[in-house]
């Protein structure tokens, strides 16, 4: 990850990083070997720096972290979840393109 303004998620911070943030969090499930993972990275990177203290964002490994993937249904990926008060408020899988990223972003900002 490039932006310092991506927090790595794991299963064992999930619930701190995410659920019980005070700020809307979006968490990219990815993996290594996704293609569309990597082209959606810069952009998700990009948002990170771009709404920094607005927004929190994250990436979850699903292939090392599996626990809240398959509590979500994550069953294809790259999936973008964004969390308000511990709820998922949106949700879209695929290499979406970054106006409509924005666009669901501004609503819950």
């Amino acid at each position: 990850m490039a932006s310092t303004n991506v927090k790595e998620l794991t299963d064992a911070n999930f619930e701190s990083e995410v659920l019980k943030s005070d700020l809307p969090t979006l968490v990219d499930f990815w993996a290594v070997w996704c293609g569309p993972c990597k082209q959606i990275a810069p952009v998700v990177e990009a948002l990170a720096d771009q709404y920094a203290g607005k927004l929190k964002v994250g990436k979850l490994d699903v292939d090392h972290h599996q626990i809240y993937a398959q509590q979500l249904r994550v069953t294809s990926i790259p999936a973008l979840f964004l969390f308000k008060g511990g709820k998922v408020v949106w949700n879209t899988v695929g290499a979406v393109p970054r106006s409509k990223l924005e666009a669901e972003l501004q609503k819950h900002l």
